[in-house]
């Protein structure tokens, strides 16, 4: 396992950098970002993909389930000039019940670990108005490491690419075989269940009467930059075109969406 996935600061600027200098800029082709406006992080875990909006002024809500990560989320911003504008709240979106609505709500590799994301896309109408943007960030299902296997305490697994994609029991007994505990083996199968391509993405954003604004595939994520010191490269134009093959060229996908 990387010491990122351990050291929570590391990670959070890793978050930072990576939304100021790559996600905002995509978000700007769409939709400038300004002082003021809401913004709607689902699973922001400790929160540093929301220390550039809340730099900017923007009046930032943050969710997510895991109560340790939202505490730690708060020790992180308990000096920033603009913490009275962050709200961090350990909460199920599925919970939420007020009429509020965002002018962005943004899901970075998130949508990939939610059950059911037919019906979560039609949830987040709920949430939005006219002009509300929804940003989505994700790892297509079929690429070499799309299982989160990065995760595992095994170093050999670790760098095990497409391990993901073996039959259920052949991947459990593999990942039990390698000493990996119940919790990160329960984790990852999970993550089996609700792993998802770029074709099932769009059909459930198509079923939830949601429009694409921007998007664009990249063969080396934008996080890898901070990660592994690997500029961002798009995944090129006639591998993109190709139907399912993209997925496995593919470490990531940035998206907008809007309703139609």
């Amino acid at each position: 396992m990387q010491k990122r996935h351990t050291d929570k600061k590391q990670y959070f600027d890793e978050q930072v950098y990576t939304t100021s200098t790559y996600v905002i800029p995509f978000l700007e082709r769409t939709l400038p970002i300004v002082e003021g406006m809401r913004i709607l992080e689902i699973g922001c875990g400790e929160a540093g993909n929301l220390q550039p909006f809340l730099d900017k002024g923007c009046v930032c809500y943050g969710l997510d389930i895991n109560e340790y990560r939202i505490e730690i989320g708060k020790e992180f911003f308990a000096q920033h000039p603009n913490k009275e504008l962050l709200h961090l709240e350990v909460r199920n979106i599925y919970d939420k019940t007020d009429t509020s609505t965002y002018d962005v709500i943004f899901l970075r590799d998130v949508i990939e670990h939610i059950p059911e994301q037919e019906k979560f896309m039609k949830f987040l109408r709920n949430f939005m108005h006219d002009k509300t943007i929804v940003f989505f960030a994700f790892p297509p299902w079929q690429n070499p490491f799309g299982g989160h296997q990065q995760t595992c305490k095994s170093k050999a697994l670790s760098h095990f690419p497409f391990m993901h994609l073996l039959p259920k029991k052949v991947y459990h007994s593999l990942l039990k075989s390698f000493g990996e505990n119940e919790a990160k083996i329960t984790d990852l199968l999970e993550i089996k269940e609700t792993g998802i391509s770029i074709e099932r993405f769009e059909k459930c954003l198509k079923e939830a009467d949601l429009k694409i604004l921007e998007k664009e595939l990249y063969f080396i994520n934008p996080n890898y930059e901070v990660k592994f010191g690997l500029k961002p490269r798009k995944t090129a134009r006639i591998l993109r075109s190709i139907p399912y093959f993209k997925n496995v060229v593919t470490t990531c996908l940035y998206c907008t969406v809007a309703r139609k």
